[in-house]
C-alpha cells in the first residue's frame, strides 16, 4: 500500500497533524500501534491552557531546591534510582530556566500558544464536538496569603499578552466554587482557557473526522520505519506501507525513532498520574482547579472529578506508584471536602515528552529528507496539537507558514 504522507503517532498531535495535511490535498495514512487517543493524550488535564504564556520552568531559588532535594514535595517526584541518568537534562533545564532565556522562550512559544484556541475551535466545530467543550476558564486557588499576593502581582505583569482574567478575593471565590474549603485565601480566575471533559474522546472525534473526510487509520509500529529505494516505509497489519513523506508525532516515544536514525535529541519524560473521582451528596465542581501549591489539578470530567498530578522523574518504563497521587490526594480532599471515592481500578500514569529548553521540536529531520518531526509539546499537548499540527502541514506543503519555525528546529541541538 502507498501513499503521499505517513502520520506516525494517533494522539492529539498526530491526529490534528493529519487533518491540517489532508486539508491541504495529501493522501494520508495515520499509524498506530494502539487506537487513537488511548496514550499521553487520553490522560492530561482537559486544558486549551490559551493562558500559559509563561513555560513551566526549573525553580531557580534555592529554598525551593532545598525542599525538592528533600523529596517530599506533592508537585515534583523524583526516583533515586533514576536521578543519576536525569541528572544531565535536568542541569541544562535549569540552565535555560534563567530569566533571560526562560523570556526567549516565552517569546518563541507564544506565537503557538496564541493560536491554540482558534485552531480547536474550528476542529471541534468540524467535527460536532460542541458538548466535549466549555468556556470557562480555569481558577488557580492559593493556600498561603503571601503566595496569592505574589500570583496577583505576576498577573497583573502579564498584561501585556492581552490575557483576561479576574482575580478572586476569599469571598468571591466562596461564591463561584461553594464547595472549596473556606480556609482557601483567594484565586485567579483565567477566563481564555477552555476546558474538556473527556480529552481522549476529543482525540477520537478528530480522527472520526479524518476518517470521514478520506483518511486512513493503520495499526502499525513506527519502530519499523526505514528507507526502501527512495522511499519510507512502515510495518502495519495490512503489510508494509510506502510513502514519499513521513510526519512522526510520537510524543514520548520519539526517541525510539529518532535515535535510531542517529538524531541526538535531549528529550526526557515527566512522568503524571490522575484518578477519577465521586462526590458526596451531589456536590458539583464547576470549574477546573489548579492548587499551584499542592501540583495538582481538579477537573469536572465525564467520568467524574479528576485528579492529575504534577511531575514524576522516573524511568519511563518503570512501574506505577501511588506515592505522589496520595500526597496530592491529600491535599486535595482538604481543599475539596466534598472528593468522594476513587472510580478507577489503578492510578492511570501518562508520559510528557519534554525537552530542557522547553520548546518542541517541529520540522525537517535535517539528515532525512522527507522525514519532519513534530513531538516535545511537554505539559501542553493537548494545548499545542491543532497549532502545531497545523505549522508542520504548512511546512511540509511548502505554504508561508503562520510563524518562523527555527525556535522548534531539530538542529539547535546539533
Amino acid at each position: 500500500m502507498h501513499c503521499q504522507t505517513l502520520v506516525l503517532g494517533a494522539g492529539i498531535v498526530g491526529v490534528s497533524t493529519a487533518l491540517h495535511l489532508q486539508a491541504r490535498g495529501r493522501q494520508v495514512i495515520l499509524i498506530d500501534r494502539d487506537e487513537p487517543g488511548s496514550g499521553t493524550s487520553h490522560g492530561n488535564a482537559g486544558l486549551i491552557e490559551r493562558s500559559s504564556v509563561i513555560p513551566y520552568a526549573f525553580p531557580r531559588q534555592l529554598g525551593a531546591l532545598l525542599r525538592y532535594g528533600l523529596n517530599r514535595q506533592p508537585d515534583v517526584r523524583y526516583s533515586l534510582l533514576h536521578l543519576p541518568k536525569a541528572a544531565p537534562w535536568l542541569w541544562r533545564y535549569w540552565r535555560q530556566s534563567a530569566p533571560g532565556r526562560l523570556a526567549g522562550a516565552a517569546a518563541d512559544m507564544l506565537p503557538l500558544v496564541q493560536r491554540c484556541v482558534e485552531e480547536h475551535d474550528a476542529l471541534i466545530a468540524a467535527a460536532g464536538l460542541e458538548g466535549l467543550v466549555q468556556a470557562k476558564g480555569w481558577i488557580e486557588v492559593f493556600r498561603d496569603p503571601a503566595l496569592f499576593a505574589q500570583a496577583k502581582a505576576d498577573a497583573k505583569g502579564l498584561s501585556r499578552y492581552g490575557l483576561q482574567f479576574e482575580i478572586l478575593e476569599c469571598g468571591q471565590l466562596q461564591a463561584r466554587e461553594q464547595q472549596l474549603d473556606a480556609t482557601v485565601v483567594g484565586g485567579i480566575h483565567w477566563l481564555d482557557p477552555k476546558t474538556v471533559k473527556n480529552p481522549g474522546a476529543l482525540t477520537r472525534g478528530y480522527a472520526s473526522l479524518f476518517l470521514q473526510r478520506g483518511g486512513q487509520f493503520l495499526h502499525g509500529d513506527a519502530r519499523s520505519l526505514r528507507q526502501v529505494d527512495g522511499q519510507w516505509q512502515v510495518d502495519s497489519r495490512r503489510g508494509p506501507i510506502t510513502a514519499d513523506e513521513v510526519v512522526a508525532c510520537l510524543g514520548p516515544q520519539s526517541a525510539d525513532l529518532f535515535s535510531g536514525l542517529g538524531y541526538e535529541i535531549p528529550l526526557a519524560i515527566k512522568r503524571g498520574y490522575h484518578m477519577h473521582y465521586s462526590t458526596r451528596d451531589g456536590a458539583q465542581l464547576e470549574h477546573s482547579i489548579c492548587d499551584t501549591q499542592g501540583g495538582y489539578v481538579l477537573a469536572p470530567m465525564a467520568r467524574g472529578v479528576r485528579l492529575t498530578t504534577g511531575i514524576e522523574f522516573a524511568a519511563s518504563s518503570a512501574p506505577g506508584n501511588q506515592i505522589q497521587l496520595g500526597r496530592c490526594e491529600a491535599l486535595a480532599r482538604k481543599l475539596f471536602p466534598a472528593l468522594g471515592e476513587r472510580l478507577d481500578d489503578t492510578p492511570w500514569l501518562g508520559r510528557r515528552p519534554c525537552l530542557p529548553d522547553m520548546r518542541p521540536v517541529i520540522g525537517p529531520a535535517p539528515r532525512h529528507p522527507g522525514l519532519w518531526f513534530n513531538f516535545g509539546h511537554a505539559h501542553h499537548g493537548l494545548t499545542l496539537g491543532p497549532v502545531s499540527g497545523r505549522l508542520v502541514a504548512e511546512l511540509v506543503t511548502g505554504e508561508r507558514p503562520f510563524t518562523d519555525p527555527a525556535p522548534y528546529s531539530a538542529t539547535r541541538f546539533d
